[in-house]
C-alpha cells in the first residue's frame, strides 16, 4: 500500500487517507422522527464496516475507475482472505440547493 500511495501522490492523485478504529468503541447518534438518541458500543459484529478511506482526485471518470480497480487488485493480491468492498464516489463540490416549499 505504501508504494501504491506513493505512486498516486507522485501522479498528484492522492490527497488524503486514514484508517478507522473498530466499532467496539464507536458512538452513534441516531436522528429519527425529529428526535436524536445516542447509542454507545459495543455492537454486534457487522458484516460491513468502513475500515478506512482515501481521497484521490482524477481528471476523468475513466481514470478514477482505473485507479479504483488497481486499489481493489492490490487487496485481492495481498489480502486474499479478506473481502473488501471499495466504493468509488464523487465529492460534491457545492452544497445542495435548499428545498423550496
Amino acid at each position: 500500500m505504501d508504494r501504491y500511495i506513493g505512486e498516486q501522490a507522485g501522479a498528484s492523485h492522492f490527497l488524503d487517507s486514514g484508517g478507522l478504529f473498530g466499532t467496539e468503541d464507536a458512538v452513534n447518534f441516531i436522528s429519527s422522527a425529529g428526535a436524536v438518541r445516542r447509542v454507545d458500543g459495543p455492537y454486534a459484529e457487522a458484516k460491513e464496516v468502513v475500515g478506512g478511506w482515501a481521497l484521490l482526485q482524477y481528471d476523468t471518470l475513466k481514470e478514477a475507475i482505473a485507479g479504483q480497480q488497481e486499489f481493489a487488485d492490490l487487496h485481492a493480491k495481498h489480502w486474499p482472505e479478506v473481502t473488501v468492498v471499495a466504493t468509488l464516489r464523487q465529492i460534491a463540490e457545492e452544497p445542495p440547493e435548499a428545498a423550496t416549499a
